[in-house]
């Protein structure tokens, strides 16, 4: 698994004390306060980067208001950013690849959550002090981002790329873009141990679906936040051809796109 992208839980037991590597816990404030967290994380609750009112594509909370929540937490763009929640990594996911979309080059995932950590390390309520930063944003360009919108997803439906949605059962039944396979981003987690599952797994499992290093593959879950984690996942595993449909299913069915309906043989 690339360390660039996701990090054991003794990877960051080890570094808890280097000043550039940052700690970002993305549970409600009050877990953060009153539960515990990892020593020296701040806290950067999922809903202060999420934003559905179109500021920017589709729920990311727009380059300044990114900036400011990393400014306030003390981060510089040069720190290596390890996010954590304690829902199997999924809006921790959504923070790294916010940041990333923003231009922080090192962001990665904690392999596990808090609960993961919290059975092999200690944990506190301690408040680190922070100074905040002027932290400033660069945001990726078009050409550089993995987020696609509606016209590049029409276009990939046109040629052999695989989509692939991260959504539950019932989900996929009601409505999917068109030839798409489900992926549910939970698969790729050991209920038991919290942490994903191992990369030979991973890759074995990846290949049953079809999710192969080869392949285009388009992500796509309701509002984006889903495919987060299964880009993280990929990303770790080498996958270089990922898209991320940002506006995903909400934003197709808003605008009358094709789609699927009803079970699919063998699913």
């Amino acid at each position: 698994m690339d360390e660039s992208v996701v990090v054991a839980p003794d990877w960051l037991a080890t570094r808890l004390e280097d000043p550039q590597i940052r700690i970002v816990d993305v549970r409600d404030a009050w877990e953060y306060e009153g539960i515990g967290h990892v020593p020296g994380a701040v806290s950067i609750p999922f809903d202060s980067y999420r934003d559905e009112s179109d500021v920017d594509r589709g729920t990311l909370p727009g380059a300044d208001a990114f900036a400011a929540l990393l400014s306030e937490a003390g981060i510089s763009p040069d720190d290596t950013i390890v996010a954590y929640d304690d829902t199997h990594g999924v809006f921790a996911a959504r923070f790294v690849l916010t940041a990333l979309e923003y231009g922080h080059d090192d962001v990665r995932l904690l392999d596990g959550d808090y609960s993961a950590w919290n059975r092999a390390y200690e944990t506190t309520s301690d408040v680190p002090e922070i100074e905040p930063t002027g932290y400033e944003a660069e945001p990726l360009s078009r050409e550089e981002s993995p987020l696609v919108d509606l016209e590049t997803v029409e276009d990939a439906l046109e040629r052999d790329a695989l989509f692939v949605d991260t959504r539950d059962t019932h989900e996929f039944e009601e409505a999917r873009l068109p030839g798409a396979v489900r992926f549910d981003w939970r698969e790729a987690v050991d209920d038991e141990t919290r942490r994903l599952k191992s990369e030979a797994d991973l890759e074995a499992l990846l290949d049953e679906h079809g999710i192969t290093p080869d392949r285009e593959i388009v992500l796509y879950c309701n509002t984006a936040r889903r495919i987060s984690h299964t880009y993280v996942v990929l990303q770790a595993l080498g996958y270089e051809t990922v898209a991320f449909y940002e506006g995903s299913l909400t934003e197709w069915l808003a605008h009358d796109g094709t789609i699927e309906t009803g079970p699919v043989v063998d699913e």
